[in-house]
């Protein structure tokens, strides 16, 4: 009797912790967010987090898509790792799911819809016919390996495809919940996360929220490229208002923040290289040597191009870069020429640039004026490009050419006296 008592007890203690193993194996799920435009700081989030989560061996994943779309390169890249995941995958669509967000959808196993969610309109830009092939058959080739309706999915990228009661005709097809469950889009449509994980019959400990870091969250605001464009525009603006005033001031300290945030941020978010900061900084620092130096020659070209080519180089896609570059700088040449004529007007810009005029009937002479010398000829001493040395009546006298190069040794004429300046022409 006792020996029974003794292996029943036994008996009970496995029973018990088997109970506890058991438990324990079914593992946690977690819930990644993929939120807002779809950027390499999305790709470098959800790559890093799936890696850490990894050795927690998680029961399931839901990824919670709300998005508008974005770079189609970077959501295939989040596609295949989707995909490769050996575990169940859930696309928890939260709102909307819209261009490159349909491919994350659909790369997920399972996908639910939340009431009043949508999910299509996934045309690309530029909707070139061979970028537009491309994309339909990254769009079929998942919604076959997934066993969605590849047409339907299709529909949501091509506006020409027309599927009779469900797509228009020469407009995009773009789905509510209810309408995405009907057509077999959605597996179903909760708002709940133990509902979603019962209707799947997966079992669970429990439900890990990851939350998006600061830094990611900046990342991706910053390396948006609407903020890009805006970033690039103050950038060149605060450049141009340091051009014109004097000393270092405001135009060169709001310049130097613009233009740090859109190069942090697009480093940050994985869209390039700390190389792209070294070629913009070499850029500007040509156009600082050819603002000193006379005349305008290789230094200012090379700067003018490398200034572009980092900031370029600095943003994730080719097309989004150009966008943004050339709507920067025809902004800025629109503050700049409305500057120029209108800026003394301005009481902000009194307040930064020096505009008091010393004038001479006033009793202010800054220099003594050579009027004497205008209409004399001479010879020049030097080069002039522009400035350099004449001599008129056995005197040497500094002057600038009116324009073109004036070699050494050329017989020159004086056509204009400007205070202490002396302009002389070739004769």
């Amino acid at each position: 009797m006792k020996k029974n008592r003794i292996l029943a007890l036994i008996f009970l203690i496995l029973i018990f912790f088997n109970g506890i193993v058991y438990a324990e194996d079914k593992g946690d799920v977690y819930v990644i967010p993929i939120n807002g435009e779809i950027t390499k700081a999305t790709y470098n989030f959800l790559r890093n987090t799936l890696n850490n989560i990894a050795k927690d061996s998680p029961r399931a994943i839901i990824f919670e898509i709300d998005t508008y779309g974005g770079l189609i390169d970077v959501a295939e890249k989040i596609k295949n790792l989707i995909i490769e995941l050996d575990i169940p995958t859930i696309s928890f669509v939260n709102n909307k799911a819209e261009s490159a967000g349909v491919l994350i959808t659909i790369a997920g196993e399972n996908v639910v819809m939340a009431e009043s969610s949508t999910i299509g309109s996934a045309e690309t830009i530029p909707n070139t016919e061979k970028v537009l092939s491309m994309w339909r058959s990254f769009l079929r080739d998942v919604a076959q390996f997934r066993g969605r309706d590849s047409e339907i999915i299709e529909a949501m990228a091509d506006r020409d495809i027309y599927i009779a009661g469900i797509s228009e005709k020469g407009k995009l097809l773009n789905l509510t919940s209810n309408e995405a469950l009907q057509y077999g889009i959605a597996d179903l449509i909760s708002n709940d996360y133990d509902e979603i994980l019962s209707h799947f019959n997966i079992s669970y400990n429990n439900i890990v929220k990851i939350e998006e870091s600061m830094e990611l969250k900046a990342a991706k605001f910053l390396s948006n490229s609407s903020i890009s464009t805006l970033l690039l525009t103050i950038g060149f603006v605060g450049l141009v208002i340091e051009i014109f005033t004097p000393g270092f001031g405001i135009g060169g300290t709001i310049s130097i923040i613009a233009f740090g945030l859109f190069f942090g941020g697009n480093i940050i978010a994985g869209n390039s290289q700390w190389t792209s900061l070294a070629i913009f900084v070499t850029g500007l620092i040509l156009l600082v040597i050819e603002a000193i130096v006379p005349g305008f020659g290789l230094p200012g070209i090379s700067g003018i191009i490398l200034v572009i080519l980092g900031t370029i180089l600095a943003m994730g896609s080719l097309a989004s870069a150009l966008m943004s570059v050339s709507i920067a700088i025809i902004i800025t040449a629109i503050i700049t020429m409305l500057l120029i004529k209108y800026g003394h007007r301005s009481p902000f810009l009194d307040k930064i640039v020096l505009s008091t005029h010393q004038k001479d009937e006033e009793g202010y002479l800054s220099s003594l004026s050579r009027d004497e010398y205008l209409g004399k000829e001479g010879v020049s001493i030097t080069e002039l490009r522009p400035s350099g040395i004449i001599e008129i009546d056995g005197e040497r006298l500094d002057a600038l050419s009116s324009g073109a190069f004036i070699p050494k040794q050329s017989n020159i004429k004086v056509v204009r006296v400007e205070g202490s300046k002396i302009i002389v022409r070739r004769v």
